[in-house]
C-alpha cells in the first residue's frame, strides 16, 4: 500500500462547545485532524499523525477518520485521558484543554519508510505548545525540511501559547515552511506590539520564500508570495458557527494545489470557498470537492 502524499501531525479531541446558554453538544476536532479530514474528503491521500485515546471519544474519532478515509497506520490509539476542548464561545471561538493522549504520539512507531514517499508534513496548533510533543514535532518538521519535503504550518494561536512559543517555537517553524497560514487574530498575538502591516512584513522577513495565506473572517483572505499579493473576498453564507473554518482553507489551500489548480487567484478561491461550506455546517465540517466546486459556480451566476 502506497503512502500518502500528504501527514498532518498534532492533536486530534473532542470539541464540547456550547450551542446556547446552558445547552453543549461535542464534535471531534482539532486543527490538525480537521485539515486532515478535510484533504482527505477533497480526494488526496492523507495521513493525520496522532495519538488519539482508546475509550469513546477516540473511538469516535477514529471512525469518522475512517469514513473521511485517512491512512489509520498513522493514528496511535494510547491509554490515556482523552483531549478535549472545552468552547463557551464559537463566536468567535475561545477554548479551554484538558486531557493527555496527544502527548502519547510515538513518532518511531510510524510505518517504515513513509518520508521517502510524503510530498507535504503539516504542522499546527497546541500540538506545538505542549511538552514533550511540541520538541518532537520540531524535530520532525526539521527532519522533513532536510529530506527535501515541503512543510506547510499553521500557528493556531491558543492560550496554551507563551512568549517562548513566540519567540522561539514560532520563528523556528516559519523558518521551516514553505506555506504559513495564519489569522488576524493569530498575527496579533505573536505581533503584540505591532499594528498588522507592521507584524506581516516581520512575518515575511522571517521567510521571504514561503506562501503566506492570511485569513480574516467575513474580511476575506489574503496570499503574500515573492512574485506578489492576491486578495479574495470571503463567499458568504448563512453561518452555523465558525469552528474549523480556518482549518478548511488551509486544507483548501494545500489540496487545490495537489489536485492541479495552479492559478493563485484559483487557488485562493478555491480555499475560500472549503471555509464557507465549513461555516455553513455546524462543527469542524469538512467539505468535498463537490460542495466546494457547487458553491463556487453558485457565486459565479
Amino acid at each position: 500500500m502506497p503512502f500518502p502524499r500528504v501527514v498532518i501531525f498534532g492533536e486530534a479531541l473532542t470539541d464540547i462547545v456550547q450551542t446556547t446558554p446552558g445547552h453543549w453538544r461535542g464534535y471531534p476536532g482539532g486543527a490538525p485532524w480537521n485539515v486532515a479530514r478535510t484533504l482527505s474528503r477533497l480526494g488526496i491521500s492523507t495521513a493525520f499523525g496522532g495519538a488519539i485515546s482508546e475509550d469513546s471519544l477516540g473511538d469516535e474519532i477514529a471512525e469518522q477518520s475512517i469514513a473521511a478515509g485517512l491512512d489509520m497506520r498513522f493514528i496511535q490509539r494510547v491509554k490515556a485521558d482523552p483531549l478535549v476542548a472545552i468552547v463557551p464561545s464559537s463566536a468567535p471561538p475561545t477554548y479551554f484543554f484538558a486531557g493527555e493522549a496527544d502527548l502519547r504520539f510515538n513518532l518511531q512507531a510510524l510505518p517504515e519508510g513513509w518520508l521517502d514517499e510524503v510530498e507535504i508534513c503539516h504542522f499546527s496548533c497546541i500540538s506545538l505548545a505542549r511538552e514533550p510533543l511540541a520538541s518532537l514535532l520540531v524535530h520532525t518538521a526539521e527532519q522533513a525540511k532536510a529530506a527535501g519535503k515541503t512543510i506547510s504550518y499553521d500557528p493556531n494561536w491558543r492560550n496554551l501559547m507563551t512568549a517562548r512559543y513566540r519567540e522561539q517555537t514560532f520563528p523556528t517553524l516559519a523558518k521551516l515552511a514553505s506555506v504559513i497560514k495564519l489569522s488576524d487574530e493569530d498575527l496579533r498575538n505573536l505581533y503584540p506590539d505591532h499594528d498588522e502591516a507592521q507584524a506581516l512584513q516581520a512575518l515575511r522577513e522571517l521567510n521571504p520564500e514561503a506562501q503566506v495565506l492570511f485569513t480574516r473572517g467575513e474580511r476575506g483572505l489574503a496570499l503574500y508570495t515573492a512574485d506578489g499579493t492576491y486578495q479574495q473576498p470571503a463567499l458568504k453564507v448563512t453561518v452555523a458557527d465558525t469552528v474549523g473554518a480556518g482549518d478548511a482553507s488551509m486544507a483548501g489551500w494545500l489540496g487545490s494545489g495537489l489536485l492541479g489548480i495552479n492559478d493563485p487567484q484559483q487557488r485562493l478561491l478555491f480555499a475560500a470557498a472549503c471555509a464557507s461550506v465549513s461555516c455553513s455546517h455546524p462543527g469542524a465540517y469538512s467539505p468535498t470537492v463537490a460542495e466546494v466546486e457547487a458553491l463556487i459556480a453558485e457565486r459565479a451566476r
